[in-house]
């Protein structure tokens, strides 16, 4: 420690050989400690199209007791609140409740506003790692190691070789190799972590991850009283909102988001009064307000163009605006229009294309995530049954007839 500091001499510091009173414990019952965590995982994807689109990043919620993969997350996207909400919808999809704890990281993601409601919402409480301090998420930092040497480092185009640059020739650069697209490898990382690893015998229990979840549920009880519905109600408290959290109904033009004007019908009884506001990350021309005590759904001004773009291509497009008018006015503003002027033009398409593949590859696993049935092998599964989810927004009479105009 005197030579080196604190970070070096903690690869040194005292192992746990036996368990007592004063000894940390992973949880006493499944869903009491989780930790969450991301990696971003050695091997190159390429899009249904043959592009080259990078690694992607792989976001895990693993249990510390039995050491079960809950849920996981494959996006091209860094780690963002995005991540987080998608993989607490994945955990609540599958067994329809959420950790009684949560340890997470120092990284801002976690830190969001967003994810620090929904978990107050659901009495789960969050708890933040010291830093430089890797044993507190050994339950994930090694799976993901696991993970890497059971089953990425096996893949065509995986990354290994990388780590010695010199040997990388043309021969064996991964980018070359590349073969594997994000919804095909997603299936089989699916199939490994849910069926593979989850019924291997783990070294520190001495039986499978699934045996031990199911033995400490039988022990510590179902617990029914901490049960998550995969509802409307908590689909809607995981989307983001603005700063303020609110939007002023302006008239004739709606409730401003992101530099964006949204507009339903109901605005024209209460404009000028502020509402609460909620858009959707992966659609830019779809955002929800309450109005009335009930989330309505509400369509941007250049529907046809923002439609399907997802927040980080909005983002990207906004920054290249900005760069280049900053040279030409100190007053620039962006508006729906002149972004969706943008989107549609040819630097758009040299600037953003791999960002728009990106999210093309990755509609298909949110598209899973929200359809699919989670599995009947457990025994939390079987208490809420699964129900389908109702679209957002108005009652519509079946029995009148209206004529329909496209998306609207």
């Amino acid at each position: 420690m005197k030579r080196k500091g604190q970070r070096a001499s903690y690869q040194l510091a005292g192992f746990y050989w036996e368990l007592d009173l004063r000894t940390p414990r992973h949880g006493d019952r499944p869903f009491e400690i989780a930790h969450i965590d991301h990696t971003e995982l050695d091997v190159e994807c390429i899009a249904s199209s043959g592009h080259l689109l990078g690694r992607p990043w792989i976001s895990l919620l693993s249990d510390a007791f039995s050491r079960r993969t809950l849920a996981f997350y494959l996006t091209f996207d860094p780690p963002s609140y995005r991540s987080c909400m998608m993989i607490v919808r994945e955990c609540v999809r599958r067994f329809g409740r959420l950790p009684q704890i949560l340890v997470v990281d120092g990284g801002r993601e976690f830190g969001s506003t967003y994810f620090e409601t929904l978990l107050a919402r659901y009495e789960c409480t969050k708890k933040t790692r010291p830093p430089a301090k890797a044993r507190f998420g050994s339950i994930c930092e090694r799976l993901f190691g696991v993970a890497n040497t059971q089953f990425i480092h096996n893949l065509r185009g995986n990354t290994q070789i990388t780590r010695n640059v010199r040997q990388v020739t043309k021969a064996v650069d991964p980018k070359g190799l590349a073969t594997w697209p994000l919804a095909e490898l997603h299936g089989r990382l699916s199939e490994y972590l849910y069926e593979v690893h989850d019924t291997l015998t783990h070294p520190a229990l001495g039986q499978s991850p699934r045996e031990a979840f199911q033995m400490g549920l039988a022990c510590g009880g179902k617990r029914v009283h901490r049960m998550v519905a995969y509802s409307d109600e908590f689909l809607m408290l995981t989307l983001p909102t603005t700063a303020k959290g609110t939007a002023k109904v302006m008239a004739s033009r709606g409730v401003k988001i992101n530099h964006i004007y949204y507009w339903c019908e109901a605005f024209r009884q209460i404009e000028g009064e502020i509402v609460s506001v909620r858009y959707d990350p992966f659609d830019a021309g779809t955002a929800y307000a309450f109005v009335r005590k009930q989330w309505l759904r509400c369509h941007s001004e250049c529907y046809g163009t923002l439609k399907g773009r997802s927040e980080r291509e909005v983002m990207l497009a906004t920054t290249e605006l900005h760069r280049q008018y900053h040279n030409h006015s100190s007053r620039f503003a962006v508006t729906a229009r002149r972004l969706a002027e943008f989107l549609q033009s040819v630097e758009a398409e040299e600037s953003l294309l791999t960002q728009r593949l990106r999210d093309r590859e990755n509609r298909s696993i949110r598209l899973a995530v929200a359809t699919r049935t989670g599995n009947s092998d457990t025994v939390v599964e079987q208490a809420v049954p699964a129900r389908p989810i109702k679209p957002i927004g108005p009652a519509v009479d079946e029995g009148t007839v209206s004529e329909v105009y496209g998306e609207f």
